[in-house]
């Protein structure tokens, strides 16, 4: 006959359980890599002894919040194949950037939306042009904010930009306002609101404009040579030393697109504009000590120009070598180019956005929201947050003994009540959850709730007196357990709106304590009963 602690677990499988779920979550935390052996987390455990990984709180940072700029006009009358036709309409009829229209199909709600997104049209102007483009639309029915894939789009863009940036913890989500308005929420740790707010502001629209003579009377035009659809591979910011020239360099794409890939193109163009004859080496346009663009129509310039945003950047001319291949028709074999910047940071500051790509509509940061805490403030919340743990376990602990003064009860109920901690520590290790201070707060509430539902048992299984039968000790058991799980179901719906519902803070800790009560009837709770029934019955 098997004795000791494994005839135990087999006889009680819900401990085995418990006890596999704690081994498991030990190991999320504690152990480099975690339980799926991810680099990033063997990265983050070198500046702590766990997996975890705080929020703004906790870790200090920044979260700003603002609404996309746009208009739409929902449920618009045209069919599949005519967007394009209506998105050219919009932006000649409105005298907007091509980036700044957009005509889209919702499978959610079969159904065509049009979208500016531009703060400088009202619903009267965007109502004439969809008119002029052969689309009856009343003004009354265009409604301010865009549609949600746009809004998905935007979230999935700056969440590139920052992992792209290198930030690590950081968290974007949208958040309805009272109103049905929704704002674009941006959380970064260890990072300060200006730095932020610049990283938003840029909408990362990048182009390379050729500025050359063309117009009437051999005057200078600009003209768009390559978009970011345009290129396939981004390299690494960089610097080339012989030049003192800061760059990044990017391969255009040779993909057939009507009859003519973007590199054979770009390689037409520079020819047909004289960037590889007359025009080499001529550009002095941007006058980088001083950090100004001189637009002389006096003096005929051959500048390849590298814009950000409608507004340049750098700008250079074409070189002799780079040149000569183009025009021998050699280049388009390996479409090589640097876009080439003032300084290191913004070299950084274009590979960012070249990787991330453009954000589909600008933020408004005339009503944005910001909330920052400090990392020292926030390292005092972190000490304070574990000793505020630590004292209501201990203060638990006393209570739980004062009122048994039996080892028998008190401390399998204690360390049930810390093993559900552990596990909700290890999942938030597991999944990568920021913990905040709202998350804290629900780590609290789960250990009072918890301890709660296992003085309930405790006190059904031993008001009657001493239980030796397993049989009435099951009876009083799931009557206590009918107790505590309609406690849970209560509990569950009270918190799922605050899960549910963007509310800021609350929703953190919603999802802890939703979290802490279903680990508890489906774990703790029956693991805690197994335990008494070993110790008090004859079992």
């Amino acid at each position: 006959m098997v004795t000791g602690p494994i005839a135990a677990i087999k006889a009680h499988w819900r401990v085995g359980l418990l006890v596999l779920f704690v081994l498991a979550a030990l190991v999320a935390l504690f152990v480099p890599g975690g339980i799926m052996a991810d680099d990033s987390l063997v990265e983050a455990n070198e500046s702590g002894p766990t997996n975890l990984q705080y929020g703004l709180g906790l870790d200090g940072g920044t979260r700003i919040s603002a609404p996309p700029v746009g208009m739409t006009a929902e449920d618009i009358d045209i069919e599949p194949g005519e967007q394009q036709n209506v998105e050219n309409t919009l932006v000649k009829e409105l005298g907007i950037d091509s980036a700044d229209a957009r005509v889209t199909y919702s499978e959610r709600d079969d159904a065509f939306h049009a979208e500016v997104f531009t703060d400088e049209v009202n619903e009267s102007e965007f109502a004439a042009a969809l008119n002029g483009a052969g689309v009856e639309y009343s003004e009354d029915d265009i409604r301010r904010g865009v549609t949600q894939q746009t809004r998905d789009e935007i979230i999935q863009t700056i969440e590139l930009k920052i992992n792209e940036a290198g930030l690590s913890g950081g968290n974007v989500y949208q958040e309805a306002t009272v109103g049905g308005e929704y704002y674009i929420v941006t959380e970064v740790p260890n990072m300060g609101p200006g730095e932020l707010r610049t990283l938003l502001q840029e909408r990362g629209i990048v182009e390379i404009v050729a500025y050359h003579p063309g117009g009437e009377n051999g005057t200078q035009v600009n003209t768009t040579v390559l978009e970011r659809d345009d290129l396939d591979n981004i390299g690494a910011p960089s610097y080339d030393d012989q030049r003192d020239l800061h760059y990044v360099s990017v391969t255009v794409s040779d993909a057939d697109q009507n009859g003519e890939s973007p590199a054979e193109r770009y390689q037409r163009q520079m020819n047909e504009f004289g960037f590889t004859g007359e025009g080499v080496e001529r550009c002095n346009l941007h006058d980088r000590a001083a950090g100004e663009f001189n637009y002389n129509q006096d003096q005929q310039q051959w500048c390849l120009v590298t814009e950000v945003d409608g507004e340049p950047v750098d700008a250079h001319s074409m070189g002799s070598d780079l040149a000569q291949s183009m025009a021998s028709g050699t280049w388009e074999n390996d479409p090589i180019v640097r876009m080439i910047v003032p300084s290191q940071q913004d070299a950084q500051s274009l590979a960012v956005n070249l990787q991330a790509g453009a954000l589909r509509a600008p933020l408004d940061f005339d009503r944005e929201q910001t909330y920052m805490v400090s990392p020292t403030l926030a390292e005092n919340f972190k000490t304070y947050s574990l000793l505020i743990g630590v004292l209501s376990v201990l203060s638990v602990s006393g209570m739980v003994y004062l009122r048994y003064r039996d080892q028998r009860v008190a401390l399998p109920m204690i360390v049930t009540a810390l093993a559900e901690v552990v596990i909700l520590l290890g999942f938030a290790a597991l999944i990568r959850m920021p913990l905040d201070l709202s998350h804290v707060a629900g780590f609290i509430a789960v250990v009072g709730t918890g301890v709660d539902d296992l003085i309930i048992i405790a006190d059904e299984v031993m008001d009657q007196g001493d239980v030796s039968s397993r049989r009435v000790f099951e009876s009083r058991f799931r009557k206590a357990f009918w107790v505590i799980g309609a406690a849970a179901a209560t509990t569950i719906i009270a918190m799922s709106p605050l899960a549910v519902l963007s509310l800021g803070d609350l929703r953190g800790f919603a999802i802890i304590t939703i979290l802490g009560v279903l680990i508890g009837v489906l774990v703790t709770r029956p693991a805690y009963g197994d335990i008494l029934e070993h110790l008090l019955t004859d079992r």
